[in-house]
């Protein structure tokens, strides 16, 4: 069996005319891959953090507000388990082809190889645009979270300045950069982790002037919000339109794969990476909906609006509500500094390696074939 270094074969019959290469590119030979000078140097907790980098930003500290004000705490958390429970499954499959070709380019590869190479060279230039759209809309973000605290500043100032470093940072060896994502999704993940155990505090009685809050929110004025209909069918089809929301957080949560044509020993790496990706996650975005749900009302005025700058999170809601006046500029300073940089950083390195396997020949012939097919 050939190690991962030299390239994966798969177990089966070769005298099969499937296990015959079609061409000098066959995905699991990797000629091309090692040409462009890959190395396998991402570890387990790597790739988990890479995928908690990239999944774990707008989705939860800014639209989970719009969230519930859509369908209530008890509609947005029943959505976020929902999707949660179709992602599990995608990730379970995902997981057990990125076993057995642990290849860079992942799905768009596993796409060219057991359907069509159309396919796979639509959804390797599709995730390639979608993931630049989103890295220019998340550089647009950090300068809105800028004006929280001066509003005459002008946006373009600071795309440009974290785009010279986040750049900068994608162009380091594959290691270091393993090493940013980790350090910084640590941060992410800790600050979450704080606003649970002040949300405990709060909901408590022990922080703010509120006094203890429980599930008051919850019964006024509910626990589902009606949406474009009136009576029970207004909370269903609230609970229906946050599943469209619940499923744009959880984009990114295949990120963990794409690093698996670069992933240390990916035999026991990737069924490691992606089970724990996903559980991580499943669990930051559970909790985090539910103390917010705890904590603001779904009618309030701010969680309404729905903007996309720093003011509209429902966590800095939170904090303001109970009267904290330091916290909310701690909590935009790591949306800019974290979730942000670390957000863009993980989507421009994982559309880059969508596109890394494949060469422009094959890319030139997947297209003519897709336009004109032959019979």
């Amino acid at each position: 069996m050939a190690t991962a270094a030299e390239g994966v074969l798969p177990k089966g019959d070769y005298h099969s005319d499937k296990s015959v290469p079609r061409s000098s590119s066959d995905v699991e030979k990797q000629t091309s891959i090692q040409g462009e000078g890959l190395k396998r140097n991402l570890s387990s907790r790597h790739l988990q953090f890479v995928a908690i980098g990239g999944t774990v930003g707008t989705g939860v500290f800014i639209a989970s507000g719009g969230s519930i004000a859509t369908a209530g705490p008890a509609g947005a958390l029943l959505a976020y388990v929902f999707v949660g429970t179709l992602v599990y499954s995608v990730m379970l499959s995902l997981a057990e082809m990125a076993t057995y070709l642990p290849i860079a380019g992942a799905f768009t590869q596993y796409a060219a190889r057991f359907v069509d190479p159309s396919l796979g060279f639509a959804m390797g230039w599709i995730y390639w645009f979608s993931w630049s759209i989103t890295y220019a809309l998340e550089l647009t973000a950090a300068g809105l979270i800028i004006q929280w605290w001066n509003p005459g500043l002008n946006i373009g100032i600071f795309i440009t300045i974290f785009w010279v470093p986040i750049t900068a940072v994608n162009f380091l060896p594959v290691d270091i950069f393993g090493e940013f994502e980790f350090w910084f999704a640590s941060i992410k993940v800790v600050a979450l982790f704080g606003f649970w155990i002040f949300a405990i505090c709060m909901n408590a009685g022990g922080v703010g002037q509120q006094g203890y809050i429980g599930f008051k929110y919850w019964n006024q004025p509910g626990a589902f919000a009606p949406y474009l209909a009136e009576g029970p069918v207004a909370k269903f089809v609230g609970f229906w339109a946050v599943l469209i929301q619940a499923g744009f957080a959880y984009q990114g949560t295949e990120l963990c794969a794409i690093g698996a044509g670069e992933s240390a020993n990916p035999r026991k790496t990737m069924p490691q990476a992606i089970r724990r990706t996903f559980w991580s996650i499943f669990t930051l975005f559970v909790f985090t909906i539910f103390f917010i749900g705890i904590l603001v009302p779904y009618d309030n005025e701010q969680i309404a609006v729905g903007d996309t700058n720093a003011g509209s999170s429902p966590i800095v809601i939170a904090i303001q509500l109970a009267g904290v006046s330091a916290l909310p500029d701690i909590m935009n300073a790591i949306l800019l500094t974290v979730v942000r940089y670390l957000t863009i950083m993980s989507k421009s390195q994982s559309e880059t390696r969508t596109l890394v396997p494949v060469p422009l020949s094959l890319l030139s012939n997947s297209l003519v074939l897709a336009l004109f097919p032959t019979s």
